[in-house]
């Protein structure tokens, strides 16, 4: 197995954070690791906001009703995207900054597990009361967050589908022969 799959193996959303603080330069990896990410024609239009002060993350109740995010974890990053500043489909008007958003978290929360650190991705959150802790202006959404932290549990074993069961060949539902 590659190292890169050994690491998507490894990752798993963690729900229980120890108190110790995250290091300036591993925070650092993690955001580098998200601007590093592609993005449709290069657009870039994620923004950022990393909230580490105790009590500001203690607001994030009104968001997302879980202690362990805004308790325990002494870091949350909320990726938000520029949404007019994203790359459209011309022939169906589809925007794709979500898409791009979704791949710079997925870049971070894999470079803090490659460092030891754990996450969670956050979407069932009130996104009016994001938008109101987080300052976000017109036209910036919030798209997902996570918790950042050292892992105080091991997380839920993961299940996935097969290969077989996701793989298609030429057109959906053609499987490959067994």
């Amino acid at each position: 197995m590659t190292p890169f799959l050994e690491l998507a193996r490894a990752r798993k959303s963690i729900r229980a954070y120890k108190p110790d603080p995250v290091e300036e330069d591993k925070l650092q990896a993690v955001l580098e690791a998200g601007r590093l990410a592609p993005s449709a024609c290069n657009l870039q239009p994620w923004g950022f906001v990393v909230v580490r002060d105790a009590q500001e993350r203690r607001r994030f109740k009104a968001a997302y009703d879980k202690a362990w995010f805004y308790e325990q974890a002494p870091v949350i990053v909320a990726v938000c995207c520029e949404t007019g500043a994203a790359w459209v489909r011309k022939k169906d008007g589809k925007n794709h900054g979500e898409v791009d958003c979704a791949i710079a978290m997925d870049h971070m929360t894999l470079c803090a597990q490659d460092l030891g650190l754990g996450t969670c991705w956050i979407c069932a959150f009130d996104p009016q009361a994001a938008r109101e802790l987080l300052g976000l202006p017109a036209g910036v959404e919030p798209v997902a967050f996570f918790p950042l932290g050292y892992p105080a549990e091991e997380g839920r074993p993961k299940q996935r589908k097969s290969l077989g069961e996701v793989v298609h060949h030429g057109r959906w539902g053609h499987r490959a022969a067994k």
